[in-house]
């Protein structure tokens, strides 16, 4: 027999203050609660029937929305592993713009379903490699589902059907305004090629009052305030970009000026406003009638521009100067002089219009229906705005977000016009093909495919529950499973009814009502998700560092270095 060598049991590996986790009930299994409980957070927050989560940021800002984006955004995520998921859903916001709840909640789901899993016994290498499976089979059997392609000519009609359901998610009722507006917003910017559709070019302008259906499209660009001088109007006119200030030239350093008499005291400033009124005249010799300023504009600047009737429009983000350049086609000059003819810019109308109690600027290109079809003398506006009203900045706000996530829908279905059968029909799909194919494997990994297949399960489950209740929600489940395994024509495109009052019995066929989901954003969804989850498994043990820094400042004195 061996000799039993004793082991020491003081060695030090790390630094003071350094958190080692390791082995399955420590960090696997931790790191699969922390998931579900971030999972939990946004699941409750899933579809037309999401509830709102209050959220009040470490700025004091208030937020009230379901979107995931913003929820994960604005919570402080710490926890390493709950990380990975935000990551993976800050992608799927970054690549398509739309279902970022969806990453988080099969991820989740794909993590909870492991469990049981590995506490059995199965090493998670082999729950890694049938995830991995199952994916690559769920990704497969997606492409084959496609029941709907957009239209080639692009119509307001075809946009409007396709953006509805993903702006309904967060806007439920009141889908129908929503898409329209941004339907006509997207057509009135489309480029010849729509793959290069950029959706920079369509902006959102918040004006607080009114009521939703005040809400129009603006062929331009719209500022929420008045021009500077007394002129507040322009057609067809040039235009001049300064990002520079409009004012008299301050020196460096301080000098000191001794006047003697009066005369010297009249003479004194006469040189400035001599040479202001001969750059002004200048700007005002080359046609420009409009100016915009990114920076301040001085009095005496103001005075010769009313005097030569030269509208001024302060912009003071860089942003939205540069977007003008675009819409104007002028080019931002850091000098003040009169441009030259390739860097002035032309718009057909600027005028000052008034939105609810607010005076605002519109810079806009004529339509071809107001040009009588004489196209020669302008050109086709290359931005719109979306002008939208509202009785709280809160609602605005998550109009505002609705109206990004339709926008990235529509550049996500101008790249692959494909669509899938939305309610929850598609992932029930996948869940009852995936199912078939674990049950055909024969190694140890068949248990993971299965349980990826019941993971699909949580979409149409999620919907069903947040819209009638968790035990209507069961029973919904079991008759989509009836409607899908009955073989009939149209069965794989069967979903959750989410409408709470109808007779449907919770079930409806997706495509009759027109109820389609992007195939791209399901298929990047489906990727990152299962990346996310396959990380957070494959990980054995956590080691966390102290944090740096010295002592964390007090929140309630004001000056906490002041004894």
């Amino acid at each position: 027999m061996s000799l039993k060598v004793p082991k020491a049991n003081n060695i030090q590996l790390f630094k003071d203050g350094y958190k080692q986790l390791q082995g399955l009930e420590d960090a696997v299994l931790r790191n699969i609660q922390a998931v579900a409980e971030l999972s939990d957070l946004v699941r409750t927050s899933f579809g037309p029937n999401g509830r709102n989560k209050l959220i009040i940021n470490h700025l004091g800002r208030l937020f009230v929305t379901s979107d995931a984006a913003t929820i994960i955004r604005e919570i402080e995520v710490v926890h390493p592993a709950a990380k990975l998921l935000v990551m993976a859903s800050q992608a799927q916001e970054s690549e398509m713009g739309d279902a970022t709840n969806f990453v988080l909640i099969l991820a989740g789901e794909l993590l909870k379903k492991a469990g049981p899993l590995l506490v059995m016994g199965l090493h998670p290498s082999e729950v890694i490699q049938g995830y991995e499976l199952a994916s690559i089979k769920a990704l497969a059997e997606l492409e084959t589902l496609s029941v709907h392609t957009l239209p080639s000519p692009l119509t307001q009609a075809s946009l409007t059907l396709a953006l509805k359901p993903a702006i309904a998610a967060k806007q439920y009722g009141s889908e129908d305004i929503l898409a329209s507006l941004v339907a006509e917003a997207a057509l009135a910017v489309m480029p010849p090629n729509p793959k290069n559709f950029n959706v920079d070019n369509v902006r959102v302008v918040k004006i607080m009052g009114g009521s939703l259906s005040g809400s129009r499209v603006v062929r331009g660009m719209v500022f929420g305030r008045e021009p500077e001088g007394i002129v507040k109007k322009a057609t067809k006119s040039k235009v001049a970009v300064f990002t520079c200030g409009l004012d008299v030239a301050q020196t460096e350093t301080k000098g000191t000026v001794l006047l003697k008499n009066a005369d010297e005291m009249l003479n004194f400033t006469r040189g400035e406003e001599k040479q202001m009124e001969k750059i002004v005249k200048e700007i005002a010799d080359s046609g420009v009638k409009v100016i915009i300023a990114g920076s301040s504009v001085g009095e005496l600047a103001l005075h010769y521009l009313n005097r030569m009737s030269i509208v001024v429009v302060k912009v003071l983000s860089k942003f939205d100067l540069r977007r003008l350049c675009r819409v104007v086609n002028a080019t931002p000059l850091a000098r003040m002089g009169a441009p030259t003819a390739e860097e002035a810019g032309f718009v057909d109308v600027l005028e000052c219009i008034e939105v609810g109690g607010d005076r605002v600027t519109v810079l806009r290109q004529l339509s071809d229906e107001e040009r009588n079809g004489d196209a020669a003398d302008g050109e086709k506006s290359r931005t719109s705005t979306i002008v939208l009203r509202g009785a709280t900045q809160n609602s605005l706000d998550d109009l505002e977000r609705a109206v990004d996530d339709g926008v990235n829908v529509l550049k996500a279905l101008l790249k692959d016009a494909r669509l899938v059968p939305g309610a929850g029909a598609t992932e029930l799909e996948l869940a009852k093909r995936v199912e078939a194919y674990g049950s055909s494997l024969k190694g140890l990994n068949q248990h993971a495919v299965r349980k990826y297949a019941t993971a699909l399960e949580v979409v149409p489950r999620t919907l069903a529950e947040n819209a009638l209740g968790g035990a209507e929600g069961n029973e919904v489940i079991g008759k989509l499973w009836a409607k899908h395994n009955s073989g009939q024509e149209g069965a794989p495109t069967w979903g959750v009814d989410v409408e709470v009052d109808s007779d449907s019995g919770g079930t409806l066929p997706a495509p009759s009502l027109s109820i389609y989901d992007s195939l791209a954003a399901k298929s990047w969804g489906i990727r990152l998700a299962t990346e996310a989850a396959i990380s957070v498994l494959s990980v054995d043990s956590i080691i966390m560092s102290k944090p740096a820094g010295g002592p964390k400042v007090p929140q309630q004195a004001g000056n906490w270095d002041e004894d």
